[in-house]
């Protein structure tokens, strides 16, 4: 379509108009919740694909979530005959997923018999049935990690097939409470689903369909005019994850970025091979931490469309850590290797364009599962935040989730309305920032005492490896795991007593600039 035929006021309310069509759905799916988890944490993202599987609008939720499903929609929708009414849910990480615990569910939607495209939404369960509580174990492989679910119908004609549904979470811990999370993603579909409906009703067939185009188009110039800013050449970077929980340490990040006439390729060769923990990734979930920092260099108001994604490439070698083969596991990949991914590219593209990129954030989501197996079935899952970057504008956030993640924390109020656990104490980690001429951001303290045994994993990253600095400032304070005043892996499952307390202090953020002399 030629943009100058295109009512630029009338695009901007389209575009505008689908946005909102992607936050409603995550207003449902908050409201209709079941767990926490969703409800509180808001460990959600939801959004809309033309006909092809190309991404159109999201809502500003979980970014792993969202490039992840912008980058394996499209084959997750030619996989497939669509029928109105049609109801799919998938996990399966090589096959369109990121994680087990992240479950999708899609739908067509259909307009006279004509395929408009998809509304979709990705929501975190705590329980996907492993055997190890919160289903965030140590794995070495993807089933230990819970329910694998392909790409599968479970309902037609737009009712669920409660003997698909059955089966699927009879195989959960707490059953009735995953399968009213599903149901609340089902009612989001839904609802996101009626608004395009009317949207497009109002619009006409060859309106949507020329709008999204133009709006992808729109993504597309705006996109091609940040990546011009940048200069030709290769830049690269290198960072480490601290280990796989299984004793391989220190494995290498490597990344090679080369602009060349505004085209953008990301070559992660030299990447370490994937490993036996489950911080292997797939490439769905690489490239979601890839598009979220070119997205940053982009304006505010480019569109979080396909458009804008056009002109980058990314590669990384299969079997690598980064474009894992299965069966490998990787419930940590999700969390914890894309957060070194983002560090990677930003430090790269921080050799280019200084000014644009901030010092190294946290690089953790300091990850915690824990529940009972025996008894009263409860599961309890949680991200932490931590100090944020600091840049040449400013210092760093202190105590936020940062980057692949964009939760909330779960309040503790919640945390012991629901579960056998009490929050002892809960503040900033004072003096973990990096201190430079703008220092980054500290970072956290929990400390949780167990009211009733239980079965805890943590996962977490820089323990080892602490987060850079820019510009000659100071790196940020490595985060530290405790139990009973015992100091933990960065990477362990045990088991606990009543009254015995787990500390977690979160990493700070990387200072930018030298400090001042005194």
């Amino acid at each position: 379509m030629d943009p100058f035929t295109v009512d630029p006021v009338k695009l901007s309310v389209f575009a505008n108009r689908i946005d909102a069509i992607c936050e409603q759905m995550g207003a449902v799916l908050r409201r209709a919740a079941f767990s926490p988890n969703i409800r509180d944490r808001l460990d959600f993202s939801c959004a809309l694909f033309d006909a092809r599987g190309e991404l159109c609008a999201q809502a500003a939720h979980i970014p792993v979530h969202l490039g992840s499903m912008a980058h394996a929609m499209a084959d997750v929708v030619d996989a497939r005959g669509w029928q109105p009414g049609d109801i799919l849910a998938l996990n399966d990480p090589y096959l369109g997923g990121t994680h087990l615990p992240d479950v999708t569910v899609i739908m067509p939607v259909f307009l006279d018999g004509e395929l408009l495209g998809f509304v979709a939404n990705r929501a975190h369960h705590s329980d996907i049935g492993a055997d190890s509580p919160g289903s965030l174990p140590l794995s070495r492989r993807l089933e230990e990690e819970g329910v694998v679910i392909p790409p599968t119908l479970i309902g037609r004609d737009d009712e669920l097939d409660e003997t698909v549904m059955d089966a699927l979470t009879q195989r959960m811990n707490t059953p009735s409470l995953v399968a009213g999370d599903f149901a609340a993603q089902v009612a989001a579909a839904r609802s996101g689903r009626e608004q395009v409906l009317s949207l497009a009703r109002d619009s006409g067939l060859s309106n949507w369909r020329a709008n999204l185009a133009a709006v992808n188009d729109y993504a597309a110039r705006l996109a091609d005019s940040a990546l011009a800013r940048l200069p030709e050449g290769s830049v690269s970077f290198t960072d480490w994850m601290d280990d796989d929980g299984f004793g391989h340490r220190d494995l290498p990040i490597q990344v090679r970025i080369t602009v060349d006439k505004g085209a953008v390729r990301v070559d992660f060769s030299g990447t370490a091979a994937q490993v036996e923990g489950n911080i292997n990734c797939p490439l769905s979930v690489t490239a979601a931490a890839v598009l979220y920092v070119f997205r940053c260099l982009m304006p505010e108001e480019t569109p979080a469309s396909a458009g804008a994604f056009r002109a980058i490439q990314i590669h990384a070698e299969p079997g690598s850590l980064l474009n894992a083969r299965a069966p490998a596991a990787v419930a940590a990949g999700n969390v914890e290797t894309s957060s070194r991914v983002v560090d990677v590219v930003m430090g790269a593209l921080a050799k280019a364009v200084p000014e644009q990129m901030a010092a190294a954030s946290q690089g953790t989501m300091n990850n915690l599962a824990m529940g009972a197996t025996s008894g009263r079935r409860w599961d309890y899952y949680e991200t932490l935040g931590g100090g944020m970057g600091a840049h040449c504008h400013g210092p760093g956030l202190d105590g936020v989730h940062s980057h692949m993640t964009n939760t909330l924390n779960t309040p503790v109020e919640v945390v012991e309305m629901n579960w056998p656990l009490r929050v002892l104490a809960y503040g900033y980690r004072q003096g973990s920032g990096g201190h430079g001429h703008h220092d980054g951001g500290v970072g956290l303290e929990r400390c949780y005492q167990f009211l009733a045994p239980a079965e805890v994993s943590v996962i977490s990253e820089r323990r080892r490896h602490a987060p850079w600095g820019l510009a000659e400032g100071g790196d940020g304070s490595r985060g530290r795991n405790f139990l009973n005043e015992q100091e933990l892996p960065s990477k362990a499952c045990f088991r606990v007593q009543a009254g015995d307390r787990l500390l977690i202090q979160t990493p700070g953020g990387g200072a930018w600039g030298p400090p001042a002399r005194p």
